[in-house]
């Protein structure tokens, strides 16, 4: 039983620390879009790419992609977390586009 339960929990914690990084690098996405769509916009001052690659190289992880469709930004970030790589791509402009 106790075999059992070290192996379960040897399963367990590997699988958590990815679900939880992923998250860690959705909110790191996110921001990196909504920092670029407010470069789009003229909020911030700067290039759209630019302000969405600072942020995530701030919060750990690197930007893979980033397109600008006029003030919609979408961008994809990627970070290894346990060898694994692992993205996530997220979009941000103003309320009514698309």
């Amino acid at each position: 039983m106790v075999a059992a339960s070290v192996a379960l929990l040897a399963l367990a914690v590997p699988l958590y620390t990815v679900l939880a990084g992923r998250s860690r690098i959705a909110a790191t996405a996110d921001a990196s879009a909504l920092a670029a769509a407010d470069a789009a916009s003229g909020a911030i001052a700067g290039e759209p790419c630019t302000a969405a690659k600072s942020v995530a190289r701030g919060n750990g992880a690197r930007l893979d992609a980033c397109v600008v469709d006029g003030l919609v930004v979408t961008v994809r970030a990627t970070a290894s977390i346990g060898g694994l790589a692992v993205a996530v791509a997220a979009t941000a402009g103003p309320p009514g586009t698309r």
